[in-house]
């Protein structure tokens, strides 16, 4: 725990999570010992430039007694750290076009931060990613209901969802990548969902800047939905270093999804083209984020599914590009999901201080979710999500990092 950090506010946060003052210890010890730029460049100058490496360190315990560990991995210029706590993404550092090295992912040094605090940065997020209306929905004519979180709806499965839950993690190193196999049993009845869920999600980072998430889900006993996706939330000049308005997007999406005034689709795959939602040549994130269109007045801003351009032959789409002008980052996203959530920061408030003890305000990150739409389970016309005991869904996103 840094030492700008006061213990009131590890004390405060730990007391959300009913921890006692042994407990808030540990906490402060694991927070120290792992994910720091530090250890981030002592494993590197270890292991030397440009080749693969992964370390695990302690990052705290749960109020039920879970170690949570940090796993950092990298191949001598992207680094990337990542949870057993909601298989989440806690720091990517990657170079600017000057070579200058920053963590562009929003998060947290400390674990009950995580657990009291976080609007699901880098979390892997289920059962069911995004939104479902009134947190029901039925299969086979059996109703379920879903606890609702997000005023009348479910958001991003339920109260305690994937993002709060210890996943089980195996290194996985190979000659070209290196990364972290997580995997969470969500047993039948959690949340209301039907059915055993088992969730495998493997992050890899390869010698080419490629953060790559294998999805694999299957479920026994009961047919169920699911939609999982990552939530990490992106600055490209940096975490805490200010808006992301001036961030360039391009996005291979010719409709998206408009919503009500919950941020439930419609059910209408409209048009981009002559809106503010039109990205299909690179626009600035902020060029158009204060127009009067009624969407970006429900969203505060964009917080919308869009509709992605048809696969390749590998099954894979372009789905977006984003670039900061100033320090020159690029991430490009590839996926074989048919919709991104695009959201652009719009209910940071600046009352959560992140990993570099700054306060994160509206608008100062993007975060870009690889997924199936919003609410399928009560929208026959949008691709269904519907997984029964015997079939296996799989899922593939890709992150490339980069400069220009």
């Amino acid at each position: 725990m840094p030492d700008n950090l006061p213990r009131r506010q590890v004390l405060r946060t730990a007391g959300a999570l009913g921890l006692g003052a042994a407990a808030v210890g540990a906490l402060q010890t694991g927070a120290d010992a792992a994910g720091t730029p530090d250890k981030v460049a002592a494993m590197d100058a270890h292991h030397g430039h440009g080749r693969l490496a992964i370390r695990k360190d302690p990052f705290g315990t749960t109020p039920d007694g879970q170690a949570v560990d940090v796993y950092t991995f990298g191949n001598g210029r992207i680094t990337i750290s990542m949870l057993t706590w909601g298989a989440t993404i806690q720091r990517v550092e990657t170079p600017d076009r000057r070579g200058h090295t920053k963590n562009i992912s929003l998060g947290f040094d400390n674990l009950p931060d995580y657990a009291a605090l976080s609007p699901y940065f880098g979390a892997t997020v289920g059962r069911y990613g995004n939104r479902i209306a009134k947190g029901k929905f039925s299969i086979d004519g059996h109703s379920y209901q879903i606890p609702v979180n997000n005023g009348e709806n479910a958001l991003h499965g339920g109260t305690i969802g994937f993002d709060k839950k210890v996943w089980k993690a195996k290194v996985v190193e190979t000659s070209s990548a290196v990364g972290v196999a997580f995997t969470y049993v969500s047993p039948d009845g959690e949340m209301g969902f039907p059915g055993e869920l088992t969730s495998r999600v493997t992050y890899t980072l390869d010698r080419h800047d490629n953060l790559r998430i294998d999805y694999h889900v299957t479920v026994a006993g009961k047919p169920t939905v699911q939609n999982l996706t990552n939530h990490v939330y992106f600055n490209l000049a940096g975490e805490g270093s200010g808006t992301i308005e001036g961030h360039v997007l391009e996005l291979n999406a010719a409709k998206y999804t408009p919503v009500d005034a919950g941020l439930i689709p419609t059910g209408e795959l409209a048009p981009v083209a002559g809106t503010p939602f039109d990205f299909t040549r690179p626009t600035p994130i902020g060029a158009r984020i204060r127009d009067d269109h009624p969407q970006l007045v429900i969203g505060h801003g964009y917080d919308h599914n869009f509709v992605l351009g048809k696969p390749d032959s590998h099954g894979m789409r372009f789905a977006a590009r984003f670039w900061e002008p100033e320090h020159g980052r690029t991430v490009t996203v590839h996926t074989t999901q048919p919709g991104a959530q695009f959201y652009s920061g719009n209910f940071l408030d600046g009352t959560i201080q992140g990993i570099g003890h700054k306060s994160y305000r509206q608008g100062d990150a993007f975060a870009f979710e690889t997924q199936h739409f919003p609410d399928s389970p009560n929208q026959p016309n949008f691709p269904s999500t519907v997984l029964r005991p015997g079939e296996v869904f799989t899922s593939t996103t890709v992150y490339t990092f980069g400069t220009k």
